[in-house]
């Protein structure tokens, strides 16, 4: 279970502090809420201990105890709405003596007073601890701390009521605190979704800029340099084709689309296979979208990121390399081939023993640790021809 967001310090202002003008917690105004609910069952308690502190055998300590939880719950309210708060051992500590308290029933009132009354705090009261749980926790745990009252409340009774038509203080309690949790999970989760959303805008935005800047300035004058050098040729003709690959590139760069809000944390690895490509590189790709994790899209191209290297530095200035993707459905295949000189027998095993465990690491072990396969075959001029293998799990995208 994540973290609640941090909140800011507490307001000097108390009008400031109950509406959490400066509260950055998406669960905020369900925290406040609570506290709400909080001063009405105190009221309900208070007059609960009126009425029937003259029953009591200990009416002083019944008092005294009051006063401490009286005491406990201006802190815990203080901290639920400041933020400070809001965090797993305070809540537990909440819950500890709210049970506390209400085992104390049995050093402040007879035996024959419990059995016809609650305990003396109220169990209404009570049931703050168990929302505060489900607000820290979720669903899961409010149902954790509704038990843990409820069971506080049958051993002082010292019995369990089945017949919950004239006890359903419980199932009440259960059902409310998960409720009010399944409420705080979800205001979470939106929120997250939401900020990722308006990041995701703010960088396709931020792109769309960067795009204009590079087409109206950097692809105009690298497109000069490439006509003007291929004019006067010479030495010039070198410069003119490197200028026209850079041109290339920033073309497929700023051409590829930014994934849509809807799909925030996934990435197409077509495109991004896509510009790769140059004159010496040529990279087929399905026709739809190939739609993976980002974080995998990103380990998978520096996987053939590296295999590219390799081609460039050994295979051979004339060498050409040829990319394929294929979706599998259930997986993705990488291939990688390439028309160069080839590996010799016995060159890998001899560079891992030497130390240099760039395509053991680099590549191999990226694909190993995403749960799938590299599977290199390669003879002397023959060239060499990669495969890389990632399992996908979709089962998240289906109906």
């Amino acid at each position: 279970m994540s973290r609640p967001p941090r909140t800011a310090a507490l307001p000097a202002d108390p009008a400031a502090l109950w509406r959490g003008l400066d509260d950055d917690d998406p669960v905020g105004p369900l925290w406040r809420a609570t506290q709400i609910f909080r001063l009405v069952s105190f009221v309900y308690a208070l007059g609960f201990v009126v009425a029937v502190n003259g029953d009591l055998e200990h009416p002083a300590v019944a008092w005294i105890l009051f006063a401490v939880l009286v005491l406990a719950n201006i802190w815990w309210a203080t901290g639920y709405l400041a933020g400070f708060g809001r965090r797993w051992w305070f809540v537990a500590t909440e819950v500890i003596v709210s049970m506390a308290m209400m085992l104390s029933t049995e050093f402040v009132a007879s035996r024959d007073w419990i059995a016809d009354n609650q305990t003396w705090p109220t169990t209404l009261w009570m049931t703050n601890a168990a929302l505060s749980a489900a607000l820290i926790g979720g669903a899961r745990w409010g149902l954790v701390g509704a038990v843990a009252i409820s069971v506080a409340n049958y051993y002082v009774k010292g019995e369990i009521m089945m017949n919950f038509g004239r006890n359903a203080t419980a199932i009440l309690l259960i059902a409310a605190s998960m409720a009010v949790g399944m409420g705080a999970s979800r205001a979470r989760l939106m929120h997250a979704r939401l900020t990722s959303a308006i990041q995701l805008a703010a960088r396709a935005a931020e792109r769309e800029r960067l795009a204009r800047e590079v087409h109206d300035g950097v692809l105009q004058v690298l497109a000069l340099i490439s006509r003007r050098g291929r004019e006067i040729g010479g030495p010039t003709t070198e410069l003119a084709d490197l200028a026209a690959e850079q041109e290339r590139v920033l073309r497929h760069l700023i051409a590829d689309a930014p994934p849509t809000i809807s799909d925030a944390a996934a990435r197409d690895l077509g495109p991004a296979l896509r510009a790769l490509s140059d004159e010496r590189i040529q990279v087929s790709t399905p026709g739809e979208a190939v739609l993976l994790d980002a974080a995998v899209v990103r380990e998978i191209l520096a996987a053939v990121g590296n295999i590219l290297d390799n081609v460039a530095r050994h295979a051979g200035p004339a060498a050409r390399t040829f990319v394929l993707l294929e979706d599998l459905d259930d997986e993705v295949v990488v291939s990688i081939r390439d028309d160069g000189v080839g590996i010799e027998p016995g060159r890998l095993e001899s560079a891992v023993s030497e130390g240099r465990m760039g395509i053991s690491r680099s590549i191999i072990g990226r694909i190993e640790e995403l749960g799938g396969t590299a599977r290199l075959e390669s003879a002397p001029g023959a060239g060499t021809e990669w495969e890389l293998t990632v399992p996908v799990d979709r089962t998240e995208d289906q109906p």
